[in-house]
């Protein structure tokens, strides 16, 4: 059975930091990239960052300097630390993976707020 757990978010004051990790199941085979996505309230889903499996990453214009994704590919890992955080990166963040022959795999998501 193939599936993503992740973990983090949750409440975050402005100027504050977020971490995310996403563990893909041990099924899933020959991973490509891996990485983050977002979806705000009314807007569509949008890259945040990725990380293919050499380690060439990817950063969306609202992620560069604030941004750090990473990856262990031994345990199938995906960690997003991402920091100055504003009211407008308030969004539900999602895992991605992508594997095998244009396979790919969502996950279901964690809500990120940023308020005081």
């Amino acid at each position: 059975q193939v599936h993503l757990v992740e973990s983090g978010g949750g409440l975050v004051q402005p100027g504050g930091s977020l971490r995310l990790s996403c563990t893909a199941s041990a099924s899933i085979r020959s991973i490509n990239a891996m990485g983050w996505y977002r979806q705000a309230p009314g807007q569509e889903r949008e890259l945040v960052a990725t990380i293919t499996s050499g380690g060439v990453t990817n950063y969306a214009d609202s992620a560069k300097g604030r941004g750090t994704i990473s990856r262990d590919n031994a345990k199938n890992t995906v960690t997003l630390q991402m920091n100055s955080l504003k009211p407008e990166d308030t969004a539900v963040y999602y895992c991605n993976v992508k594997y095998g022959q244009h396979l790919e795999l969502w996950g279901q998501g964690t809500l990120v707020t940023v308020s005081s």
